[in-house]
């Protein structure tokens, strides 16, 4: 059952699950490009993190950062991938209001952590850069796990945000919800309840995240190109900032995504438009993380080479 009597109301258990598109032609197409992704994205992230946990050459604080946020790709493709790979498959995708919580939860957790563990990889290379005779001190053991775990706090708290906010919604008419995944704000277009305090709130910690991680990156890399442009040598500029191509790139990947979505103007798109960016973020960005780390960094490259001769000659 969809619907529940509820008083005067009738209260909504499940959702309905749009998707992409109607075509079937086209939904057989993606589900076959989207699965190929999926495996690559839990494939790909799967191995950087053996990868790392293998080879000592990668036992530093740039590479814990970088298993950390493997795991979150896996766990962020996961979190929506298999359920809109069924939606290819069946007429409509339903999901109960709990499991729609769980999701919404989910993808707020995730996509924070990952904003903190980007900005924990900035403060690492600017640390690498900048300061390179107390790296072993600043960067310890120690500090890498209050990072992470800090981190994982921050993320919990604006994940919370988001779901408190979803059970404080009273939905008792359509549920229909025009996404391949339980978004917070088609969800909050079928409330029938006074949403404005939720806006505040869920605004408030999601724009924290972002400019406070946006701000720690920023700061970390303006002295990084200070430091850099002082250089003397041309091979030394040339391999520090080599160190630093790989984040750049995933950084402006990310936050460029999330920033079409959640900055821009909502009159400025559609929500067709939307669904295209989601699937970019939530779904290419974790298959290409591990791609951009693999091809541009030279540590990566030697200790997969090294790896893979030891499986040859053994």
């Amino acid at each position: 059952m969809a619907l529940l009597e509820d008083g005067n109301h009738t209260a909504v258990t499940e959702f309905i699950l749009l998707g992409l598109t109607d075509d079937p032609v086209l939904r057989v197409i993606l589900f076959i490009i989207i699965l190929c992704i999926y495996l690559v994205t839990v494939c790909g992230n799967l191995s950087t993190i053996l990868l790392i946990r293998v080879s000592s050459q990668l036992h530093h604080p740039m590479y814990f950062f970088l298993s950390h946020l493997a795991s979150v790709d896996i766990g962020y493709s996961s979190s929506v991938t298999p359920n809109m790979l069924v939606n290819f498959l069946v007429n409509q995708t339903t999901i109960s209001y709990l499991g729609c919580s769980v999701q919404l939860g989910l993808g707020a957790f995730l996509g924070a952590l990952e904003c903190f563990l980007l900005a924990a990889m900035a403060y690492d290379r600017f640390v690498a850069i900048c300061s390179p005779l107390l790296y072993s001190t600043k960067m310890s053991a120690q500090v890498c796990i209050q990072l992470v775990v800090g981190s994982y706090i921050g993320s919990f708290i604006n994940s919370s945000s988001f779901t408190l906010s979803l059970f404080s919604f009273l939905f008792c008419g359509p549920n229909r919800v025009n996404h391949f995944f339980c978004d917070f704000a088609p969800l909050m277009e079928l409330s029938c309840s006074d949403v404005s305090v939720s806006i505040v709130v869920t605004s408030f910690f999601a724009a924290s995240v972002v400019m406070i991680t946006v701000f720690v990156i920023a700061v970390s890399y303006a002295y990084i190109l200070v430091t850099i442009l002082k250089m003397r040598s041309t091979e030394g500029r040339q391999k520090a900032f080599s160190t630093c191509t790989s984040h750049l790139t995933t950084v402006t990947l990310f936050y460029g995504t999330i920033t079409f979505i959640y900055v821009m103007p909502k009159s400025s798109y559609s929500t067709d438009q939307n669904k295209v960016v989601s699937v970019f973020y939530m779904v290419v960005i974790p298959m290409l993380n591990p791609l951009i780390y693999s091809v541009r960094n030279n540590e990566i490259k030697g200790a997969l080479k090294r790896q893979l001769g030891k499986k040859i000659f053994s």
